[in-house]
Formats: structure tokens, C-alpha cells, sequence
């Protein structure tokens, strides 16, 4: 298999590991799309909150928004944004089987990695998406998310290749779309890393 064909569409029965609602996700948005706890807000043109399925047996987490999803109040929806629908659809699941979301809902200046007080300003919101989702798994893209998330300082290396448990979910770890189009040989490694994420989401999910 080529680098070019690693995430080609494969066979899959998408991401519909529990049924569709809406409940607590659209209350928890109007408030959130008002937030000013940090500087973030004074800058940002729009609050990416979050979108897809609510209630997803899968939930997506990068880092923070760039200009694209800025503009738009969408979550990846930029080049890196299309190179993940690729990786998901890849491994059999639509943008709209899974919910995605980032640490960080304001776009930092320049794209800069989040400061800590920004962190500990919106980990809030994304732990309230988390409980009301409830996902099985986690996909955790990119260092930042994934330090953040599972509250360590290891290297992609070191989290990467394994199913990581975390107040009651299950993570992998992979590198984020923005990191493969800058350096292509790491597609093959989540390419792995998503293979894996797949077998274990089958296995915690089945036919529900």
C-alpha cells in the first residue's frame, strides 16, 4: 500500500455506535458561544464549539482552531480538516458518525499552541461535551490534545501505538493532519494508528 492510498475509503458500518440526540448539546452551546474568561475571546471571530453525532461512539479532539474554522465556527475544516475526513472515512466512518471538538474553542494568534490559563479556561467545555456524548473512544490528535487530555508530558512516541484508558474512555493517540501534511512519512504510523482505533471501537461498540 502506498502513502498516497493510506486513506483511501474502506469498507465499514460508520460510527452509529448509539443512537442520535440532541439533548444538553445545543443549551451548552448558546452559553459557550458567549464566553469571555480569556483573552481568546477578544480576538476570535467565531466560538468553535463542536459538531457531528451527539451521541457518538466516537469522539475527535485537536488542539484549537486555525483561520478556516475560525471563519466559520467549524471544527477542521481547513486542508487538515479534509485530511481527517479521509483518515476517518479510511477506516469506515463519516464526518457525521463521530463528534469532533478541540481543547481550545478560540483560534490562538498565529495558531500558537494554547497557553495554560487558556486550557484551564475552556477544559471545562469540553469535559461537558464529553459527559453528555459519552463516547467509547477517544481520538486524541497531536501532542498538545493528547498532554492536555491524559495530563502527562510524553512524547507522541511514547503515547502513540496502544489503547490508553482515561477516566472511563478509551484513547489513541495519533499525529495531527496539520503534522502529515508538513511531514508525510508519519501518515503511514496513524494510518496504523486509526487500524487500531478501529479494531478496538468493533470490538467495545459490536452491532449497538
Amino acid at each position: 500500500m502506498t502513502q498516497e492510498s493510506l486513506f483511501e475509503p474502506q469498507a465499514g458500518d460508520g460510527g452509529n455506535c448509539q443512537p442520535l440526540t440532541a439533548r444538553g448539546l445545543d443549551s451548552l452551546r448558546s452559553v459557550a458561544v458567549e464566553c469571555r474568561k480569556c483573552r481568546l475571546s477578544e480576538m476570535r471571530r467565531n466560538v468553535v464549539f463542536g459538531e457531528g453525532n451527539p451521541k457518538a461512539g466516537l469522539f475527535v479532539i485537536g488542539e484549537a482552531p486555525g483561520a478556516e474554522e475560525d471563519a466559520q465556527g467549524r471544527p477542521f475544516v481547513g486542508r487538515s480538516g479534509q485530511l481527517l475526513d479521509k483518515i476517518l472515512l479510511a477506516v469506515g466512518f463519516e464526518r457525521k458518525d463521530v463528534y469532533i471538538g478541540n481543547i481550545i474553542k478560540c483560534r490562538p494568534p498565529e495558531n500558537r499552541n494554547p497557553l495554560a490559563d487558556e486550557i484551564e479556561c475552556c477544559m471545562p467545555w469540553l469535559n461537558e461535551q464529553l459527559e453528555i456524548v459519552a463516547p467509547k473512544m477517544l481520538l486524541l490528535l497531536g501532542r498538545v490534545a493528547a498532554n492536555t487530555i491524559l495530563g502527562n508530558n510524553l512524547s507522541m512516541a511514547a503515547m502513540r501505538g496502544r489503547i490508553i484508558r482515561w477516566k472511563g474512555f478509551d484513547c489513541v493517540v495519533t499525529y495531527h493532519p496539520a503534522a502529515l501534511l508538513r511531514n508525510p512519512n508519519w501518515k503511514r504510523p496513524c494510518w496504523e494508528d486509526v487500524q487500531m482505533l478501529r479494531a478496538h471501537y468493533d470490538r467495545v461498540c459490536g452491532d449497538t
